[in-house]
């Protein structure tokens, strides 16, 4: 029965609903003059008789002009009621001006105002019964079709968590169970019908109570905070979700959509710095801007901040067709971008290509962030990263100098510090290029930014552990002891632009990129925070294997962000600026000359040396280059 009425098209069921506010007021109305009278009441004559029920017909010509029968029962809210309210008040109103102006004989006053009590609550009151009805009868075969619902906690019992408790009673896939919140003075309350408990007992809490989840709803909490909630949730397996932050819920309504899983930013704990927005302006606003690998994890960001900042043109440099494809397109259908965006197919080993493009768009500020950055690809294709990363970025400096560029950004890595491996190697190679450029010309403002892993990139290790959870594992960890900096792509992207337009020519800068996080404990803590359990021989019966399987090619245990010990503050406190050692161009040049030589000629040997000559910190840690040539030769 109740799937037949569920079935029925819309206008059968407002019919329905017409039917019924008609009985019931006509009931309601021989109710209030029982109990006036004190005994089961019957009109007489004709003129009450018209009276009553003629009342029904008012009400529902109020009621369909304030669109209460648009309203789907299921989702009914208080927003509703309210406009019951006032439409069943208007209704008694007019019913009791029309007894009283036509002089109706055996109508008590007191009919009128009980009339409007009970109209308000048998006509709300049946409402709410039928979303009951209906919203527990689609659920109960729901949970037939597809199992139990999930039981979950909600932690925070403000305005947030509220609003999505009550968008989880139409959800066929969570079950509230109750509200956790900091609050002293609202633990042991009731909300909703939910207790609210203190976090103290969330351990006991998820055994006794069985839940399958916790949903963080503390949108406009800190990082850190964020950070402490997720660390006393972290040894359970449940599986936790949050809410993203204020800015992120559009329309200010929380809904189950809303829902995240916990990502590795709110792991990290910590807290975001004001950006300087004259920074940010400097070298972006009315000027012309262009970035190298422009369609990667760090160039599509940096295109994604710099379109905001009200560019006078974008010029996107990128020589994957689909990456570019995919990023000019983002950037076009974006209804913030009022702005002239120019995708540039192209290669930053094509010094003429370069040139042309820097002179005819007239470039004032180039971020270049092209790259080769994958550790053990280029270490296996050492030519192809010194190619690219070294002569590169020599080509793009050159032409900015040549176009009169003002301001040239690279961005680096902290692997450029004492590399053990080839990327880290040119990388550092780079930093010395335009250290050495930028002592002997005066035209174009040359800077460096260095930082280490950032979340979510191509080459981060974070999508990697996510993929592998998803298919059921295992998770693989190159080393127990592995540390590595972290931070997310818009905050470097962020602090990236605001450090190079510090730059007076030649400097190197460095993000604080807070603690070095363990690579062994981020693998557990990703699996416990997906509800999973680890699989070990403590606990074969687990869900996720780790398995450890040894340090990549020239991969170290852990990275370093100085080559020395100065390092100088800046007005921001996650921007520093480093003082080290540079090789003056005419010593550097001979070098890059004969490394060019050797490339072309692929000899392996040969530019590694060169490489060394050129780092003296860069240490290989691994032969596998020289092995495969030999091995082939």
């Amino acid at each position: 029965m109740l799937k037949k009425l569920l079935n029925l098209s819309r206008i059968k069921k407002q019919l329905i609903l017409l039917l019924v506010d008609f009985f019931v007021l006509v009931f309601v109305l021989f109710v209030s003059f029982s109990i006036r009278l004190g005994y089961w009441y019957y009109p007489q004559n004709d003129s009450i008789f018209w009276l009553i029920f003629g009342a029904p017909i008012i009400a529902i010509l109020i009621f369909v002009r304030i669109g209460l029968y648009r309203s789907v029962i299921r989702y009914i809210g208080f927003n509703a009621i309210w406009s019951i309210m006032q439409g069943v008040t208007l209704y008694a109103i007019i019913w009791g001006l029309i007894v009283f102006l036509g002089a109706v004989e055996g109508v008590p006053r007191s009919i009128v105002l009980l009339n409007w009590a009970l109209s308000v609550l048998m006509v709300v009151g049946l409402r709410m019964i039928a979303r009951w009805i209906f919203t527990s009868g689609k659920n109960f075969n729901n949970n037939n079709q597809l199992g139990i619902k999930k039981r979950v906690l909600v932690y925070g019992s403000g305005d947030a968590g509220v609003q999505l408790v009550g968008a989880l009673s139409h959800s066929y896939e969570y079950n509230p169970i109750g509200f956790v919140d900091d609050s002293e003075e609202l633990q042991g309350t009731n909300i909703w019908g939910l207790v609210v408990y203190s976090p103290d007992i969330i351990g006991e809490l998820i055994d006794k109570l069985k839940i399958d989840e916790v949903l963080i709803a503390m949108p406009n909490v800190s990082r850190a905070k964020r950070f402490n909630i997720v660390s006393l949730l972290e040894p359970f397996a449940v599986q936790v979700r949050m809410l993203p932050s204020v800015s992120d819920l559009a329309g200010g309504k929380v809904g189950v959509e809303d829902l995240r899983k916990v990502s590795i930013d709110d792991l990290l704990g910590r807290n975001e710095v004001l950006a300087n927005k004259e920074l940010l302006c400097k070298n972006i606003k009315h000027k012309t801007v262009l970035i190298t690998g422009a369609g990667g994890s760090i160039g599509s960001e940096l295109c994604r901040q710099i379109a905001l900042l009200k560019p006078k043109g974008l010029i996107l440099f990128e020589m994957s067709e689909l990456a570019l494809y995919k990023i000019e397109k983002e950037l076009s259908l974006s209804k913030n971008n009022k702005i002239s965006i120019y995708p540039v197919l192209g290669n930053i080993n094509n010094s003429k290509r370069l040139n042309q493009v820097f002179k005819h768009f007239n470039v004032d500020t180039i971020y270049h962030a092209a790259a080769y950055k994958h550790v053990p690809i280029v270490e296996f294709n050492n030519t192809e990263g010194v190619d690219n990363n070294v002569f590169g970025t020599l080509n793009c400096a050159q032409a900015a100098i040549d176009s009169a560029v003002e301001t040239f950004v690279l961005i680096s890595t902290d692997k450029a510090v004492r590399p053990t491996n080839t990327m880290g190697a040119t990388k550092r190679s780079g930093e010395l290029i335009l250290q050495a450029l930028a002592a002997m010309q005066t035209i174009t403002k040359f800077s460096m930014v260095r930082f280490g892993n950032v979340l979510d990139s191509s080459g981060s290790v974070i999508p990697l552990f996510k993929e592998q959870i998803s298919n059921g594992g295992p998770i693989t960890v190159t080393d127990k002891e592995v540390i590595r900096y972290f931070m997310t792509i818009s905050e470097a992207v962020e602090l990236v632009i605001q450090a190079g337009a510090m730059g007076t020519g030649g400097d190197v800068f460095i993000l604080d990129m807070g603690k070095p996080v363990s690579i062994d404990d981020l693998a557990k803590k990703m699996i416990r925070l997906s509800g999973l359990e680890i699989k070990s021989k403590s606990n074969p019966e687990g869900d996720i294997e780790i398995k450890y399987v040894g340090l990549r090619p020239g991969e170290k245990l852990y990275e370093e962000l100085l080559v020395g010990d100065n390092c100088i503050k800046t007005n921001n406190p996650l921007i520093m600026r480093a003082e080290e050692d540079m090789i003056l161009w005419d010593e550097l040049k001979p070098i890059l000359d004969s490394l060019k030589k050797e490339v072309v000629n692929c000899d392996q040997e040969k530019i590694r040396k060169l490489l060394v000559e050129i780092v003296p910190g860069f240490k290989p840690q691994s032969d596998i280059v020289d092995i495969l040539y030999k091995k082939n030769s």
